[in-house]
């Protein structure tokens, strides 16, 4: 598979999961997407495995895409250099309008190509 066309994918995959309102589907993507012991940073929280990988992701679903209406989606720039992804996303009313979050996501890839370490930066958001 090329390289940009793996990236593109797995990018498409790790911003789907945050939208998924199914505990056992999010719990079955974090699986496919993260090695056992996977770790995840943003800001001042971070997770290490698949069980804190699980909460992380319900309470960003639970507030974002349950609470407020929003949805995640890739903004299809992914790019694989090595053993690494970077690539960036939007949190977006599913409803339409304008941009209410941007993301950075690096990841670290382990042998088997699932994630290892994901570092995500919150940058800051357009002026609309």
């Amino acid at each position: 598979m090329h390289a940009d066309t793996h990236a593109a994918e797995l990018a498409d995959r790790y911003v789907a999961l945050w939208n998924l309102p199914d505990a056992g589907a999010r719990r079955d993507a974090i699986a496919s997407l993260w090695v056992p012991q996977g770790e995840h940073y943003v800001r001042t929280l971070q997770a290490k495995g698949y069980e804190a990988l699980e909460q992380r992701v319900a309470s960003s679903h639970e507030k974002n895409v349950r609470g407020n209406g929003f949805r995640f989606i890739a903004t299809g720039d992914a790019q694989l250099l090595r053993d690494t992804v970077m690539f960036r996303w939007q949190m977006v009313p599913a409803a339409g309008g304008p941009v209410a979050a941007l993301g950075l996501e690096f990841l670290l890839l382990a042998e088997d190509g699932r994630i290892a370490i994901d570092y995500q930066f919150i940058l800051p958001t357009p002026a609309a």
